[in-house]
């Protein structure tokens, strides 16, 4: 399934968080005319929606269970009343993809939108990315202890150990990852191979 795209907002559900009835009515007009759901949440309040967006107002931080919940849930964009240090680390602690200054205004809000789907988008290819990587890392261990066992067993040089090892792997049609957890256990390599 294609994931929508960021600049897709119609149909979006939107948590919203916002203590301004001014601010509040701004962000209502600006949802209708992006055909965004919007959800009222007082914070403390059960979450009644699964939403793909949260508006947090600061004026609401620290936040209070169900908060800790948003985070990775769905982008959070954080309404900044206040430019105080100690405000900003509250802030920073919801995990904003993206965020808008108060007063608010129309525009800059599908901005905002548009900015937190995008980084989320983004930052989740990276955390997939990350544990590509991190995987691969854990098999090079394995690889190394399997060139290891070879380069002892049959007293080889370290690329042909390797060779024999990519050699076993492609006849049991096997990666060299896979090939190599099993010598890792057996202690040897596969009869064809050696």
């Amino acid at each position: 399934m294609n994931k929508p795209s960021s600049f897709s907002l119609r149909g979006r559900r939107a948590l919203v968080a916002i203590k301004d009835e001014r601010d509040l009515s701004i962000v209502r007009r600006q949802f209708e005319r992006l055909g965004i759901d919007m959800f009222i949440w007082g914070p403390g309040g059960p979450l009644e929606c699964q939403p793909d967006v949260a508006l947090i107002d600061d004026e609401f931080l620290p936040l209070a269970s169900p908060a800790p919940g948003l985070r990775g849930r769905c982008p959070i964009i954080a309404l900044l009343g206040t430019e105080t240090p100690s405000r900003l680390k509250l802030v920073l602690d919801l995990d904003p993809a993206s965020f808008l200054v108060k007063p608010l205004r129309s525009a800059g809000i599908y901005a905002a939108l548009v900015m937190a789907f995008e980084r989320t988008e983004r930052t989740d290819e990276l955390r997939q990315h990350v544990a590509k990587l991190e995987d691969r890392l854990r098999s090079r261990r394995v690889v190394l202890a399997a060139v290891l066992q070879v380069m002892h067993s049959q007293s080889v040089a370290e690329p042909a150990a390797f060779a024999l090892i990519r050699r076993a792997a492609m006849e049991q049609r096997k990666t060299i990852e896979q090939m190599s957890a099993e010598i890792a256990a057996n202690g040897r390599l596969p009869r064809a191979a050696g």
